[in-house]
């Protein structure tokens, strides 16, 4: 059940976006390639494991796990123009 203007299954949809938003970004996030054999932050090794596993992989896991964080919503799907001043 939608509220407001919008139509019942909207709420879902603006959900079903995100989602796929996020995988995309994801997936264009995922190195490919062949994978260097040195971390290029810290130049330590990074283990045959990791190379073999995840193809055109760069960094050593202590830098990537650093590197990584939870991405901020990029898009602003709510309809009210309170979220929008924000």
């Amino acid at each position: 059940m939608a509220g407001g203007w919008t139509r019942d299954g909207a709420v879902q949809d603006q959900i079903d976006d995100t989602v796929a938003d996020a995988v995309l970004a994801a997936r264009a996030s995922m190195p490919s390639g062949a994978s260097e054999p040195f971390c290029v932050v810290c130049g330590d090794d990074i283990p045959v494991g990791r190379r073999s596993a995840l193809p055109g992989v760069r960094t050593c896991v202590s830098c990537q796990s650093s590197r990584d964080r939870p991405m901020g919503a990029a898009f602003n799907r709510r309809g009210s123009k309170d979220s929008q001043l924000r």
